[in-house]
């Protein structure tokens, strides 16, 4: 058997987790000093942890350390089990260096870890389609050929509601971010092809902001029937309003629509609205 593991970046809710019996390894985060409630199964109280950041607490995430990849690791290969985990965009370095060290431990079982350049749900549909991949069969070479080519082309773009959270990330200038806040410009970001956040847009005000994102899928959508992913940082409004606009463009396909995570989310901020999709290029 191989046993498939992820994060909590993923962004999977505890119906997929336990669906497809995936394992999570969770990323950590404080907020005002105080440790997190996120439960194993990847839930979390969404409007609680995003109204907190409005009210101005402070959010600190830390990646996972080597241990808990080996501990998690090994509840799997003690039962005799391979092991595939597919993690968030530069967050797998501790997962490699477990990997090395759990591989002259258990020299009988195979051990994968794949960096999917992508966090939340550009990092969650890879692992769902892994984990179909699994229930269907497929021999994990063939898994990991899949899942490696497809991270190459895996969309994700969004937008922000508050300049200030990029400007604490060093993505923004200070000037930029006191002229976007006045002129209300919302900028639209990407992540390329090594997971890093990068410009790609601005529009000017909200709903601007995410017709850009559907026209970028109208624009580069590989299959409009295939599954997509929305994450929201406590705005289901909004990404109500930009799968809306998915239909109009002809996506007929299953959306995954969810609560940004934490970790992620602390970064960019509450409002963030965010669109994952299989392209033809990031």
């Amino acid at each position: 058997m191989i046993q498939l593991y992820t994060d909590t970046s993923a962004n999977l809710t505890s119906d997929i987790i336990k669906e497809y019996g995936i394992k999570l390894v969770p990323f950590t985060y404080r907020v005002d000093g105080k440790d997190s409630d996120q439960s194993p199964e990847g839930d979390f109280d969404g409007k609680a942890f995003y109204d907190a950041m409005r009210n101005g607490a402070m959010v600190k995430t830390s990646m996972i350390n080597i241990v808990d990849f080996m501990d998690g690791f090994r509840e799997a290969l003690d039962k005799g089990d391979d092991v595939l985990y597919i993690g968030m965009s530069g967050g797998i370095s501790g997962a490699s260096i477990a990997v090395m060290e759990l591989e002259d431990e258990y020299p009988d079982r195979k051990i994968v870890a794949i960096d999917t350049f992508a966090a939340s749900l550009g990092e969650g549909l890879l692992v769902i389609k892994a984990a179909k991949m699994l229930a269907a069969g497929v021999e994990l070479e063939r898994i990991v050929d899949i899942i490696e080519e497809d991270r190459n082309t895996m969309c994700q773009y969004f937008t922000v509601d508050d300049l200030e959270y990029l400007k604490r990330g060093g993505r923004l200038s200070g000037i930029a971010t006191i002229v976007g806040t006045l002129l209300k410009i919302k900028p639209v970001l990407k992540g390329d092809e090594e997971g890093k956040i990068v410009s790609c847009g601005k529009a000017r005000g909200r709903q601007a902001a995410l017709l850009m994102l559907a026209e970028k899928y109208e624009k580069l959508a590989k299959d409009k029937s295939s599954e997509i992913g929305i994450a929201h940082a406590d705005a289901p409004e909004d990404a109500e309003i930009l799968l809306k606009e998915l239909r109009k463009r002809g996506f007929t396909g299953k959306c995954y629509n969810v609560c940004y995570e934490p970790v992620t989310g602390a970064h960019v901020g509450p409002g963030t609205v965010a669109l994952f999709f299989p392209g033809t290029e990031k």
